[in-house]
């Protein structure tokens, strides 16, 4: 069985909108690319962005792939998600350790995320298993974790503005 009808909408609208954000993500990253190659934080903050919005969008185009099944799309996305939320969490750490800027790095948003990241890898077990409400929970994730994105865009815009005010 493949994607249900009503869902194409949804991956369609959820996948140009992680497109766009993450082109203008990398638009305003190459303004002010110096403050943020210096700055660790603000480094993998940079790259969480992109990362978490390329994989929105990944995952919304492999749900459009015509005749696949939902086991097919459910590894698909649990390789993907693993990845995904590998990056994350390895990005937040290493901002953590570094010291340089701590707007924004605290558990909660940690937490935040990873949630958002496992709900997804829980979302696409749930399609290897044969259960379509894998749908409804990565659908879920993925609303959320796009105010998660978003706000970190603005804890990144945030912290190099502070940066750039301390020269």
């Amino acid at each position: 069985m493949g994607l249900p009808e009503q869902w194409a909408n949804f991956f369609v609208m959820v996948g140009s909108g992680a497109a766009a954000l993450a082109g203008l993500i990398f638009v305003a990253m190459s303004i002010k690319h110096d403050i943020i190659i210096r700055n660790t934080t603000h480094k993998n903050r940079a790259i969480n962005m992109l990362t978490g919005f390329t994989a929105v969008f990944m995952a919304c185009s492999f749900a459009l792939i015509g005749n696949q099944s939902l086991v097919a799309l459910g590894i698909e996305w649990l390789v993907l998600w693993l990845i995904a939320t590998a990056i994350f969490i390895r990005g937040y750490v290493v901002a953590i350790r570094s010291g340089m800027s701590s707007i924004g790095l605290n558990a909660p948003r940690l937490a935040g995320g990873t949630i958002c990241y496992l709900a997804q890898v829980i979302g696409a077990i749930f399609l290897i298993l044969g259960y379509s409400g894998g749908l409804y929970i990565a659908a879920i994730a993925s609303i959320v974790l796009f105010a998660f994105l978003i706000s970190g865009a603005w804890l990144l815009m945030i912290g190099i503005y502070e940066e750039q005010a301390k020269r």
